[in-house]
């Protein structure tokens, strides 16, 4: 098994142990972006997918997150699971997902999710919540005898793994760091100071 394969098999071991705690939402972690600038702008996002091709979570593409990453496709994530102790960050490029994996993914969504991000003009001033729920309502009843298809302004995105670091609570802050890192010659593996 080659070195980035470890790391994702690493890390998908780890997720699952944090889904067996009782994190309310244990895909939660908090994405890193930064405008052509270098502003740099954090936000929780939902990890939706992880496997050989990357890291995936879903937005709005007019967004503050999509527009930033359509300036500067590169991004961070960390995920913390407090009930573990235990933390991972991946840092890499961003790719946008196929329209056919937004799609499969679309489906399962609840919903009251799918009217949502219809009525949402994600991250766009809000005059007030009233206006929001007005949209939601005009959307419910558009769709009301139908399925809730898939905007054209939503889509999910994939961070390309160049660096998998995993962090693990030790006592007296001596923590243990382990990075995985791609170079040109392929993927190594190192231990940080804590």
């Amino acid at each position: 098994m080659d070195l980035y394969q470890e790391a994702v098999e690493k890390f998908q071991a780890l997720f699952e142990r944090a889904q067996e705690t009782d994190l309310p939402e244990p895909t939660a972690g908090v994405l890193a972006t930064a405008s052509k600038d270098g502003l740099p702008f954090a936000r929780t996002v939902l990890l939706k997918g992880v496997d050989d091709r990357g890291f995936v979570f879903y937005t709005n593409t007019s967004s503050r997150k999509a527009r930033q990453l359509k300036e500067n496709p590169r991004a961070a994530m960390c995920f913390f699971w407090q009930p573990l102790l235990e933390q991972v960050k991946v840092e890499g490029s961003v790719e946008k997902v196929s329209n056919r994996e937004s799609e499969a993914y679309w489906v399962t969504r609840l919903r009251d999710s799918q009217i949502g991000a219809w009525a949402s003009y994600q991250s766009e001033p809000l005059d007030s919540r009233e206006t929001l729920e007005r949209r939601i309502t005009e959307f419910t009843l558009k769709f009301s005898s139908k399925p809730v298809p898939r905007p054209a302004f939503w889509s999910g995105y994939r961070i390309v793994p160049e660096r998998i670091e995993f962090w693990d609570s030790r006592p007296n802050r001596l923590h243990e760091r382990i990075s995985y890192q791609r170079t040109d010659n392929g993927w190594t593996v190192g231990l940080l100071n804590p």
